[in-house]
């Protein structure tokens, strides 16, 4: 029983700053909507009765986009009938499915910044990753069984997200270079790389004809595969890494402190590859399953690495954080879709009510003071992060 109530108590701020985030983004649309304020100096009550009532459907509108009906799925379940059922949870899964690829780079980005790094290459990661995954499965394409290619493309594309960390660590390590700059120069080449294999190199088209990631749910329209739970239990396994292992503790104290890192024994030259390395082996473990999933490519994730750096920073780099952020990101964007399409509000504007939400989660010293709570009885703040332009031994 108190353990629930601790559980509570901690969910509380982040239910707050929804709800602050959602009320700040009501009076948005309601200063928005010139359909129903044009008529405010006739007929007050109804211009904002009408504007009121927008706000409701909209936000009815992406709650329904985000994770469906629930009476509509009970009832759907209970039917039997696969198509009823299957476009009862749609909406649901996918959410799962928009969040899928956040929480791979999200773990990324996260084990990254515990060993003291701004990995901002991870755009480029990803796509290497994908790439990695795709020119597996078609080289492999005939000669073995599908699910040995499968196989093969999975560990191609993390072996390939990894290969492109391993670059800027290698670097930081050995000459200095400042991740940062090379990861984003990284970013700027990994394009170039995807449209060279794809104009010279044969890798196009849909990769399902040859190895196909397993759906969850065998539903017409439904999206969501084994991607998923792979990153639920890359989740744990990050968990684990970090908190759990001889390794995950010298990359936190590296990230902590080289210099007391180094005198303890430990390499911080040795961890800033590897932290690199894992980084990148996730971002390219995440592509690699949406490459050969049936939600599409890695090119139909715009920005991921900057929204997966908001997330992991929003979840203070702890695994189980980012799985919950990136949940909360997929619902909110999947609903965002739904409520334009139902109500007619501009993307735009979901935008900005998605980021007011975020950006309210992150900050609960902000939530607090404007529902006037008291100040937390523990909070953790985590120290910035000062990583170091010296080059670091192997």
């Amino acid at each position: 029983m108190k353990r629930l109530a601790e559980l509570l108590r901690r969910a509380a701020v982040p239910a707050l700053a929804l709800i602050t985030a959602f009320f700040l983004g009501a009076i948005v649309i309601v200063l928005t909507d010139l359909e129903h304020l044009e008529h405010l100096g006739t007929d007050p009550a109804a211009a904002l009765g009408g504007a009121i009532a927008g706000v409701v459907e909209g936000y009815g509108a992406m709650f329904s986009g985000a994770i469906g009906d629930p009476g509509r799925i009970v009832v759907a379940i209970q039917s039997g009938n696969p198509t009823d059922i299957a476009n009862a949870i749609r909406p649901m899964a996918e959410s799962l499915v928009s969040a899928t690829p956040f929480i791979f780079v999200g773990l990324a980005l996260a084990v990254s910044f515990h060993a003291g790094l701004f990995n901002l290459g991870a755009d480029g990661q990803f796509l290497i990753g994908g790439l990695g995954a795709a020119s597996t499965a078609i080289l492999l394409q005939g000669q073995l069984p599908s699910s040995l290619i499968l196989v093969a493309a999975l560990a191609g594309g993390t072996i390939a997200g990894a290969a492109y960390g391993f670059v800027p660590g290698f670097l930081k390590a050995r000459t200095g270079a400042h991740e940062v700059i090379t990861t984003l120069m990284l970013n700027a080449i990994a394009p170039e790389i995807m449209v060279f294999a794809l104009v010279s190199g044969g890798v196009s088209g849909s990769l399902t004809s040859i190895a196909n990631v397993p759906l969850l749910v065998d539903l017409r329209m439904i999206r969501l595969d084994w991607g998923f739970v792979v990153a639920l239990l890359m989740a744990a396994a990050v968990s684990f890494m970090l908190y759990r292992t001889r390794l995950g503790f010298e990359l936190r104290a590296t990230g902590f402190s080289r210099t007391a890192a180094r005198g303890a024994g430990m390499s911080p030259g040795r961890s800033t590859m590897l932290a690199m390395t894992l980084s990148g082996g996730l971002a390219g473990m995440g592509s690699s399953f949406l490459a050969l999933g049936p939600a599409g490519g890695p090119g139909t994730v715009r920005d991921i690495g900057f929204v997966a750096l908001a997330l992991a920073l929003l979840a203070g780099l702890r695994p189980s954080g980012v799985v919950l952020a990136a949940l909360l990101y997929g619902a909110l964007n999947n609903g965002a879709k739904n409520m334009v399409i139902v109500s007619g509000i501009p993307l735009a504007l979901l935008v900005v009510i998605i980021a007011l939400a975020m950006m309210f989660v992150a900050a609960p010293g902000l939530t607090r003071s404007i529902w006037r709570l008291g100040p937390a009885g523990q909070d953790h703040e985590r120290a910035p992060i000062e990583p170091t332009d010296r080059a670091e031994g192997i």
